[in-house]
Order: structure tokens, then sequence, then C-alpha cells
């Protein structure tokens, strides 16, 4: 009698769980079918290891911004606690210095670090080289025209202030602040004033044309700048208040380091903001750092064959940041990376990192409760919106979940609704 009540309780659990899966499947059909597009879903239990929902786990995706949870691992794995800002040999009365990629000099979105210091207290004369770089200015997949707007900049051996230059004009006055001098001579006021303020930089130089609004009203305007050689060593100049001159010398064989910023304080930027600039500056220093060569390709053919090897689903990944749309991703391979993240690193170093629902990151104003049962990172392209992470059941269970989005002509608002109100669910039903 107690084996048959026994039988009849367990048959009972597991007909809730089927419920439970078949009610959240069913969903995410009516999700597809409401907005003609493509979705995945793969829902995950690390304690007991089992999948608790696979709605197209096994299909790639354009995951977007979910790319930087690729380069978060990378750098984890391969910077350390601290990111190299410099590399330099002195000889006789000379210094020469290399880029490391390093993203946080003079860009307001990250500490301080040392490399500023360094070169201003030197009593050497400088020079620059940038012989390490191998890489394009823009990756495989970038939308050419997106190079006037800021989270399209260009991948560079030593950024500076984010490698932008600022514009700004304060109400009704007719004059330009530019706050990187540099620029002052490469901007030219256009031909006439328009309904709006537009400033446009040309594909291939710095030359950038202000055309004044009409009512003459302020704004403050950040312009990715073209990169070149004596451009870094302009602005350091103009910085140090001494010369900088370029050489083009190799990376010698030995050479010394200036460390620079905490780099959980990059990673932290890079996956509660999605900041692009500081992904591919990141995933940069990588390929720096296991083959000498500042390139991307190298970093990412190094962690996928010495750090991926178990995972399911051979990712197609070319950049760092998820501007790319040769990126292809499985939600079952994503879900796979975040509990690799999860043994190594455990929840108390990553969920600082993430955005977490509610509080902070590009989910702050989305899944909202208190604690927060969302931690993970988002990605959105146009037509296209992903979310995967770390979700906190009501009952204190640890799930980790990717939903994937492909394809939708609508704007990207009510699908992040509906994905809101189908990851709450999960949260009160598991």
């Amino acid at each position: 009698m107690r084996i048959s009540v026994l039988l009849i309780f367990l048959g009972l659990l597991g007909s809730c769980a089927s419920l439970k899966r078949s009610a959240i499947v069913r969903e995410i059909d009516i999700l597809e079918q409401d907005f003609h597009h493509h979705a995945g879903f793969y829902l995950y239990d690390p304690e007991s290891g089992k999948v608790l929902i696979d709605k197209n786990g096994d299909r790639y995706f354009t995951p977007a911004s979910n790319t930087k949870i690729f380069t978060l691992f990378a750098t984890l794995n391969i910077l350390g606690d601290s990111l190299p800002g410099l590399y330099y040999q002195e000889r006789a009365d000379s210094l020469i210095f290399w880029g490391t990629g390093d993203p946080s000099l003079l860009y307001e979105y990250l500490p301080a670090g040392n490399v500023l210091d360094f070169l201003t207290n030197s009593e050497k004369r400088l020079f620059y080289s940038s012989s390490n770089f191998a890489e394009l200015s823009f990756g495989p997949g970038w939308s050419w025209d997106d190079y006037n707007y800021t989270y399209s900049v260009e991948r560079t051996p030593l950024p500076m202030y984010g490698n932008l230059f600022v514009l700004r004009k304060e109400d009704n006055t007719p004059y330009l602040k530019i706050d990187q001098p540099y620029f002052k001579s490469h901007v030219w006021l256009g031909d006439s004033t328009t309904g709006e303020t537009v400033i446009e930089r040309e594909v291939g130089s710095n030359k950038t044309v202000y055309s004044p609004s009409r009512d003459g009203s302020d704004f403050e305007h950040q312009i990715p700048f073209r990169y070149h050689d004596q451009v870094v060593a302009s602005l350091l100049s103009d910085t140090i208040k001494k010369p900088v001159k370029v050489i083009h010398q190799p990376l010698p064989e030995q050479w010394s380091t200036v460390m620079s910023i905490p780099t959980d304080s990059a990673l932290k930027e890079m996956m509660q903001e999605s900041d692009n600039f500081i992904a591919e500056q990141l995933l940069l220093m990588c390929g720096g750092v296991v083959t000498d060569t500042l390139n991307i390709d190298k970093a990412i053919d190094h962690v996928q064959m010495q750090m991926m090897t178990g995972i399911p689903d051979r990712p197609v990944w070319v950049d760092g940041s998820g501007l790319s749309r040769y990126n292809l991703f499985t939600p079952r391979a994503v879900v796979w990376l975040w509990e690799l993240l999860l043994k190594k690193y455990g929840k108390e170093r990553l969920y600082p990192l993430l955005a977490a629902g509610g509080q902070s990151g590009t989910i702050r104003h989305y899944y909202k409760a208190d604690p927060p049962y969302i931690y993970g990172k988002t990605g959105t392209l146009s037509n296209n919106h992903i979310l995967s992470g770390y979700l906190i059941t009501k009952s204190g269970k640890t799930l980790i979940f990717s939903f994937m989005n492909n394809n939708y002509t609508t704007e990207s608002y009510p699908v992040k609704k509906r994905m809101e109100k189908i990851l709450w669910e999960i949260r009160e039903k598991y």
C-alpha cells in the first residue's frame, strides 16, 4: 500500500513538472506566432544536471551582445586580476612603448590607471610604436556606415578617451568647445543652419562638419575618431605636455609592463552597460597576451581550442562585442558557458559584474524583484533581442537560461515584456 502511494506521489510530481514545461513552451510558441520570428529557449538546473526546458536549444541564433559572455570568459582566463596598460623598453635616453589595447586611458567610464603618470614622470625621450597591432579597425560583419556612432568606435592598439572626441555648446552661445584640443583643426562649420544640430565625420578622416540648429540650443556630442599613430602621439603630447614621436619598432623579446586597472572594473562596465568599445579592446588584449600580437582572431582561436573543448555546439565567433551579425551561438552553448563560469568563479565574483533585474545595467527597468531574480547579459541588434544568465526561483533554486529572439519586425519593447512575463512565471513555479 505504501509503495503504491509513493508511486502515485512520484507520478504526480512528474506530471506537475511536465505541465510546467508544456505551459512555458506553449507561451514561447505563441510568442513566435505573434511576432513571426524565431525563438530559442534553454533552461537548465545545474544542481541536478537536468535540462528543464529545451525549445530550439541546438539551433543557431544571432547573439548580439551575448557575445560579450564569451569575451568575459576569455578575459577572466587570460588577463588575470589587473590589465596590462603599456609595454615598454628603456634604451639609453629613450623610452619606447607599445600599446596593449587597454581601454582605460582617459576613458570616463573606467578608473584612471597608471599609464599617464608613468609617461608624465619619465625623464626619457618618448617613442610610440604600434608594430604589435595586427587588426582591422572594424570587425567582420560590422555595418560600415555605423562609423559615426559611439557604439562602433575603432579598435586600436593604444586607445585614448574611449577613441572618441567631444563637441559641446552651451545654450545661447555661438561657440563650440572641444574637450580634446587636438581636434579643433578638424572641425568645420557647415554651409547652412538646419532644424536640428547635425555633426558628421567623414568616413576616411577626422574632418568633422558641424551644421548648427536654428534655435542655437546647447548640446554635447561624442564623435568616434579615425585612428592613426600620429593622432595618438599628438593626443598624448597635448595631455602630458611633452613630445611623443612615432617610430616603427618591433616588440622585443623582453619588455617591461606598466599595469593599469583592476580587470573587474572593465568587465563590470562591459557586462552591465554593454560597452562595445571595452569588449573589443579586452579581446584584443587577450590576443596580445597569448601571442604577443594584438589580434582578435588569435584570441578566439586560443580560447576555443584550449578552453572550450567540451562546448556542445561550436560557436561561430568573430568579434568581442557582438556587433557582427556573423556571430552565431546556440542557446545550449551559452548555458554551457554560464555553467562553466559559475563553477570556476562562483556567484560572489560573477553577480557583481552582471546586469541585475530591476537594479543595474541594461535590465534595470525590467525583471524587477527584491532581491533580484535575474543576473545576466542582454543582447540587442535591430530585429534581435537576447537575454541569458542566472534565474533565482522563489524556492531558492539557481537555474541557468538562454532566451534568444531573432528576426521580429516590431520594436524590441513588446518582445521584452513577453520575455519578462515568461521568466517571471518560471521564477514563481520552479
